[in-house]
């Protein structure tokens, strides 16, 4: 049993080798402060921030408690007693940070007994007490996360990242289908959270548990909010709902629309990666240009452990399904033109793009976009991706050690899905990757097989320093799809897998830095969508 619950951690914080380099991840878990804003983290616990422009200080306030601190200052006040901080309080991106943990001691009082449902969840799976936690669950997650999966749960996460050290920092927001709950939890070795998603009834429906990589992530300048707007919205319906953002272009509609379709992994609405969110910044910056644009929470980011735990979990279910049900949404929407709705999907989002089509039996989308798309084999691609990696960190002579061991490890992995005796009727006992159903499923599943046979606008746009998705993928589909004369390409020196432009050798690494999506790549999408109207 212990196994299996490892396995569904595994499925619910890895990424499937197309999201984050395992470099890039090793590099931003390290970090054993969670540094946030101070104002985010006083609103998230319920104080009330002054600032003083002239001295430069912050007070915050809640109840009986007065905490004041000073720019630069490595000291601060606290009910009238001077207290020592661990370094001096910064601004980063004009934004006051500091750690999370040292405000959350001021004001969160451990005498406290809390009655949220959160937390009593919390405190039984931190007890080991999957009874008691299971009397919290909804209907649909008590189906799928049995008790003796909770009495071993956080004895398991400890085991994944470490112990926990002190008290967790405990956060939260509301979305269009759940209040997420989050508590970071500082550890010996890596820094994790974990979400729990309560539905409307105040029963727990899902959660989360993720290394925690704290975001740099920087507004890009094309960012103007005078020329959007943003409403919460609901894609799909039922016990695998979505939560998304619809950016909405300042003006008289009805506007042309894109659905952003993600890569690979459990992501969020942003596709948040270290330094970046290109899901975010693509939507901004194209609704600036009077093209609305719907992102939403992937499936195994907001049902994870629903998901995880279904047996016959397939492409179909984790991209394209949702991919249609966005698009219905925006048709339904009388400030949408309907004629004009297009899907561009990141990575794996690309590369399942001939399946959406396909799937688009009502021939509502208008064109298609892919964004680093990979052209080959999902096993394939996999490897080209190891071999561009290892090849890379030696050009740039630093050890390859650890991603040679990544590459013994994927072999056996795509050797094994590659073998003939087995199929989805006949899975090999023990894969190391579940569901083993997903990978053998989509074994045979060539994307550029399928898009030779498909027609309709299309845009293929690739970053020539992309670690991931190498250039060859890109060329492929050029060379497969040479009889079809709706489809251009556009390549970009420097930009990587993530859509930024980096001027070093993209390795993954310096995902942790704050990044942007191209503004070239932007006009582009923008143009070629108004062209193709």
């Amino acid at each position: 049993m212990k196994n299996k619950v490892i396995r569904s951690i595994t499925l619910a914080s890895i990424a499937l080798s197309l999201a984050i380099p395992m470099a890039s991840v090793s590099a931003a878990s390290q970090q054993k402060e969670t540094i946030a804003p101070v104002r985010e983290t006083a609103k998230n616990l319920g104080a009330e921030v002054k600032w003083d422009q002239t001295s430069h200080k912050i007070t915050l306030t809640k109840d009986t408690t007065t905490l004041i601190l000073t720019i630069g200052n490595s000291q601060a006040i606290v009910n009238g007693k001077s207290v020592a901080l661990t370094g001096p309080l910064r601004i980063v991106s004009n934004q006051a940070v500091m750690p999370v943990e040292f405000i959350t001691n001021v004001f969160v009082s451990k005498e406290t007994v809390s009655t949220d449902t959160a937390d009593l969840f919390f405190n039984q799976l931190q007890a080991g007490n999957g009874a008691k936690a299971a009397e919290h669950l909804s209907p649909t997650l008590k189906q799928t996360l049995p008790t003796q999966m909770l009495d071993t749960l956080w004895a398991s996460s400890e085991k994944a990242y470490g112990k926990s050290i002190e008290e967790p920092l405990k956060s939260e927001k509301t979305n269009a289908v759940h209040r997420n709950v989050t508590y970071n939890i500082k550890s010996n070795i890596i820094p994790f959270s974990i979400t729990l998603r309560l539905n409307q009834v105040g029963q727990i429906d899902d959660l989360n548990i993720a290394p925690a990589t704290p975001s740099t992530y920087q507004k890009p300048s094309y960012d103007n909010p005078a020329t959007y707007t943003e409403q919460e919205v609901t894609v799909g319906s039922g016990t695998l709902a979505l939560p998304g953002t619809l950016s909405m272009p300042v003006g008289k509609g009805p506007f042309p629309a894109l659905v952003l379709v993600h890569g690979s992994g459990s992501s969020d609405r942003d596709s948040s990666t270290g330094g970046a969110k290109p899901l975010r910044d693509l939507a901004v910056g194209l609704a600036a240009k009077g093209i609305a644009v719907l992102r939403y929470d992937k499936v195994t980011y907001e049902h994870t452990f629903k998901v995880a735990t279904n047996p016959k979990f397939t492409l179909k279910n984790e991209t394209v399904d949702d991919a249609i049900s966005a698009v219905a949404l925006l048709k339904s929407n009388p400030m949408i033109a309907s004629s004009d709705i297009y899907v561009a999907g990141h990575s794996q989002g690309g590369f399942a793009m001939p399946l959406i089509v396909a799937a688009d039996t009502g021939g509502d989308i208008a064109g298609t976009i892919l964004l680093a798309g990979p052209s080959s084999k999902y096993v394939d691609v996999l490897a080209v991706q190891l071999k561009e990696i290892t090849s890379r960190m030696k050009v740039l002579g630093q050890d390859t050690a650890p991603y040679e061991a990544q590459v013994a490890m994927w072999s056996s992995i795509i050797s094994t899905v590659n073998d003939p005796q087995y199929s989805v009727d006949h899975l090999p006992e023990n894969f190391p990757i579940q569901p083993a159903y997903w990978w053998f499923e989509q074994r045979d599943y060539k994307p550029t097989d399928l898009a030779k046979k498909q027609s309709g606008p299309m845009l293929v746009i690739q970053g020539e320093n992309d670690v991931q998705v190498p250039i060859s993928e890109f060329n492929a589909w050029k060379s497969e799809l040479k009889n079809r004369h709706d489809v251009e390409y556009k390549s970009y020196p420097n930009v990587t897998h993530l859509l930024n432009s980096y001027s070093g050798v993209s390795t993954g690494q310096e995902y942790a830095l704050p990044s942007n999506v191209s503004s070239n790549i932007i006009d582009d999408i923008a143009a070629w969508i108004k062209k193709s109207k």
